[in-house]
């Protein structure tokens, strides 16, 4: 198995920045079209990065509680151990944007498409400046009814890992005076960070009851890493057991 797991991780790894290349190089025109050219742009490259893994890796996902999905403008707390969940949230968000480090925007044609695209930046170096800036812009994205992605430990954490979340989940909450709805995923047991391996199963992403606004930052913030880490934690149980290593 793992000899199997390392030529189909090999060959994966080369057919997705194959695949990243090449939209990123069709989606440069869009940059100066309408902004649902671009969208559909990535889009299309979440549902094709995902058809790769499952044809070639024999990752799938299963997506549950969807139909907890407000409509329109609203937060997203999502969990985050992988690259996975940072295209593949487009399957089931209408319009995302995310909530990444500023140094990715420096990146020739990523950084260029990820403004763009309206992604939101924050420069880690610079606290109080940077989350207003951070605040200010996910208010004019969610003002077009966009659904603001951020992930409360700021950084990938591998599976059963301590939380350390971050003050910028709750400030958003309680400045941006929308629902937030968090996310729990095992998305690290098949695409582990810092490592080019596969490793086949299905990927578990749970949508959870919104956490409605109105609550001050201390009190979301204890209710959301209250659902988030033992939901987070009965999926990746539920999928060590079922992974095949």
């Amino acid at each position: 198995m793992s000899y199997s797991v390392l030529v189909r991780s090999l060959v994966f790894n080369a057919l997705f920045y194959v695949n990243i290349i090449m939209r990123m190089i069709v989606a440069l025109p869009t940059i100066v079209l309408p902004y649902k050219f671009l969208h559909g742009v990535l889009r299309h490259y979440a549902a094709s990065t995902l058809w790769l893994l499952r044809v070639v890796c024999s990752i799938d996902v299963e997506w549950r509680g969807c139909e907890k999905l407000p409509q329109g403008a609203y937060l997203v707390a999502c969990k985050h151990q992988s690259l996975w969940e940072t295209f593949a949230l487009f399957e089931i968000l209408p319009d995302p944007t995310f909530v990444l480090k500023q140094e990715l925007m420096w990146l020739p044609l990523f950084g260029w498409l990820a403004r763009a695209a309206g992604m939101i930046a924050i420069d880690r170096g610079s606290r109080a400046s940077a989350l207003a800036r951070m605040v200010a812009a996910a208010r004019t994205e969610a003002a077009g009814s966009r659904q603001i992605v951020i992930f409360p430990e700021g950084t990938r954490r591998p599976p059963g890992a301590e939380p350390r979340y971050l003050p910028g989940v709750a400030l958003l909450y309680a400045e941006m005076k929308l629902p937030c709805v968090p996310v729990a995923l095992n998305s690290g047991l098949f695409w582990p960070r810092r490592s080019f391996r596969r490793y086949p199963g299905t990927v578990l992403v749970e949508v959870l009851d919104p956490i409605p606004p109105g609550l001050d930052k201390r009190a979301f913030l204890r209710r959301l890493q209250a659902v988030l880490e033992p939901a987070t934690a009965r999926l990746v149980a539920e999928g060590s057991a079922g992974a095949d290593r």
